[in-house]
C-alpha cells in the first residue's frame, strides 16, 4: 500500500486518485486559514516554486478540526490562500484529518509516520504543547495529527518518509526534499 491507493476531492470538488502524482515527491499538509501557523503557507509556496520543476508536489488539506481555525467554505479557503499567499499548489476540500471521520489518507500517513513530539526549540513549541495539554489533551493521544500544518514527506514511490510537526518551518524541510528529488 502507498499514498497512491487513495483518492481525494480537490478544493473545486473534482475527485482525483493520488496515483496522479506517481513519480513525484509529495509534501502532504493539513492547513488552516486562521491559525498561528498560517504564515507557513508562504514557506510552502516558496518550496513549491523552488522545487516543482524538479518533481515536488504539495498537497494542502484544509481542516477545521483544531479550534475552528478553518471556518470558511472551500471557495473562501481557496480565495484566502490565493489572495494572501499566492498559493499555486493543489488544495483539497476541507477534510477531517483525525478521529473517527478522518480521511483514510491521514490514517495511513499517521500510521506510517508516528508522532515524535514537537520541536521545543521553536518559539511556539512549548506553548503549543501546554495549550494541547490544557485544552485538547485527547489530541496528544496516539499518533494522529496534533494540530494544523503537520507535514508528511512522501518519496517518488509513494512511501511516507518523514513527518514534520507544525513547529517545523517549511524551509527546514528543503534538505530532506532535495535528497528525494
Amino acid at each position: 500500500m502507498s499514498v497512491y491507493d487513495f483518492k481525494a476531492k480537490t478544493i473545486d470538488g473534482q475527485e482525483i486518485s493520488l496515483d496522479k502524482y506517481a513519480g513525484k515527491v509529495l509534501l502532504i499538509v493539513n492547513t488552516a486559514s486562521k491559525c498561528g501557523f498560517t504564515p507557513q503557507y508562504e514557506g510552502l509556496e516558496a518550496l513549491y516554486k523552488k522545487y516543482k520543476d524538479q518533481g515536488l508536489e504539495i498537497l494542502g488539506f484544509p481542516s477545521n478540526q483544531f479550534a475552528g481555525q478553518e471556518p470558511g467554505d472551500n471557495g473562501e479557503v481557496k480565495n484566502f490562500c490565493q489572495i494572501n499567499y499566492g498559493v499555486s499548489f493543489q488544495l483539497f476540500e476541507k477534510t477531517d484529518v483525525r478521529d473517527e471521520n478522518a480521511h483514510p489518507l491521514f490514517n495511513y500517513l499517521t500510521e506510517k509516520a508516528p508522532f515524535q513530539g514537537f520541536n521545543m526549540n521553536h518559539p511556539v513549541g512549548k506553548p503549543l504543547l501546554e495549550a494541547l495539554e490544557n485544552n485538547f489533551p485527547q489530541f496528544l493521544e496516539g499518533n494522529s495529527v496534533k494540530w494544523n500544518f503537520t507535514k508528511f514527506l512522501v518519496d517518488k514511490e509513494g512511501n511516507v518518509v518523514s513527518r514534520f510537526e507544525p513547529t517545523s518551518e517549511p524551509v527546514e524541510m528543503a534538505e530532506a526534499i532535495e535528497k528525494l528529488l
